[in-house]
């Protein structure tokens, strides 16, 4: 699974990036600051199953502070984009080309108004981002179009009427990560009579596209810059203008985030992603300059907004628009642990849906070819193949003994 990050330049998408991973990005006030992908993990929050049963955890492929687990997730940032960039403009296509595999997309956006289309320093509030939006989308969605254009020859080669229209869209469009569900969703949004692809036009085509990005790659808007004072009703512009056509908006600021993250990552604060606050350890550790910037991400950002907003940034791209829930897998359901004796040592993100069936073969292809029941640990029910598995289930599959 792989998350893109996207925007015009100058807007705070490497900040974003480096206060998600804390991997090392190039950050300026400048356009074009990224010039080569940045490609990091970052966590994913969600209340850890230990709670609920009151154990004390041992994970291994995700972390668990405080009752809360921190589940990897894999991110892209590329470089800034600016109008014409689906025909090479700036950076253009190379970094395009970047979001093929991503399932779901960030687009940052300078909620404030203080960069123009280009990624310039304007004044704040003299720039719209709601043409913001409507720019950088527009961008993808053509860079797509020309995606699916440039393949079409293939689909019209491949098609086989017996195996359908959606198997060859499916098939010759593999190297965009779109799924045989989400072809059949488009091709239903454009209507019928639209099966033999010989017979499509460009106008055709293009709307498909359309509908195939909108559906596979699905976009949240991080509306950075929260602690300027004109992007409280930019935000609320935001909502009114996007939310209706499925984009959801999180206030943020990454920069207060990122200041957090690396005054908590040097032993200064006690902080956890997501939070409304944090612990000053050591007073006398930290200066007179750092305190009046702790001060300011106090008033600025915690206190009207909440929380800096990365953290529910990366949660609603998952949770909300990828509609993924966490199960953790375990051997023993008594114990809620691995053959080693780690408890609940597993966190999965997995659609809403997925069966236990699915949930074995995610573990091991063997574990699911052999699959004879599952376990829910919290009723201790048996479950067949196709039971759907709910958020925060912790599940042990039986299986049967290969010779």
């Amino acid at each position: 699974m792989l998350i893109g990050i996207v925007g015009k330049t100058n807007v705070g998408k490497s900040t974003l990036f480096s206060a998600l991973t804390l991997a090392p990005a190039s950050i300026d006030n400048r356009p074009f600051t990224t010039i080569e992908p940045n490609v990091g993990v970052a966590y994913v929050k969600a209340p850890c199953a230990c709670r609920e049963f009151n154990v004390k955890d041992n994970p291994r492929n995700s972390l668990c502070i405080d009752g809360y687990r921190y589940i990897p997730i894999k991110l892209v940032d590329v470089a800034g984009l600016v109008p014409g960039a689906h025909q090479g403009r700036g950076l253009g296509n190379k970094f395009l080309d970047e979001l093929r595999r991503a399932d779901v997309l960030i687009h940052v956006v300078d909620a404030s108004g203080s960069t123009d289309i280009e990624g310039k320093p304007c004044p704040p509030g003299s720039y719209d981002p709601c043409e913001e939006v409507e720019h950088i989308e527009r961008e993808i969605t053509l860079w797509f179009i020309d995606v699916v254009k440039r393949n079409w020859a293939k689909v019209v080669k491949l098609y086989d009427p017996s195996k359908g229209l959606a198997e060859a869209i499916t098939t010759v469009l593999s190297g965009l990560s779109i799924d045989k569900a989400a072809v059949v969703e488009a091709l239903s949004r454009i209507g019928t009579g639209m099966e033999h692809p010989r017979r499509w036009s460009d106008e055709d085509v293009s709307l498909f596209s359309e509908n195939l990005r909108k559906i596979s790659k699905p976009t949240l808007i991080a509306a950075n810059k929260v602690d300027l004072p004109t992007s409280r009703k930019n935000i609320q512009r935001l909502k009114e203008r996007f939310e209706a056509e499925g984009m959801p908006i999180v206030p943020c600021s990454a920069e207060a985030e990122l200041a957090l993250r690396r005054a908590s990552e040097k032993g200064l604060i006690e902080y956890h992603p997501g939070s409304d606050n944090f612990q000053v350890r050591d007073p006398s550790r930290i200066t007179e300059a750092q305190r009046k910037a702790l001060d300011l991400i106090v008033e600025k950002v915690l206190k009207p907004w909440g929380s800096t907003g990365v953290q529910e940034v990366i949660n609603a791209a998952c949770f909300k628009l990828l509609k993924l829930i966490v199960v953790y897998p375990v051997e023993d359901p008594s114990k809620l642990c691995d053959h080693e004796g780690n408890v609940l040592p597993d966190a999965f993100l997995v659609p809403q849906g997925t069966t236990t069936r699915q949930l074995a073969y995610k573990i091991h292809s063997e574990l699911g070819d052999s699959f004879i029941y599952a376990i829910d640990a919290k009723t201790r029910k048996r479950l067949g193949e196709e039971a759907v598995l709910k958020d925060g289930d912790v599940i042990s599959i039986v299986a049967a003994k290969r010779r």
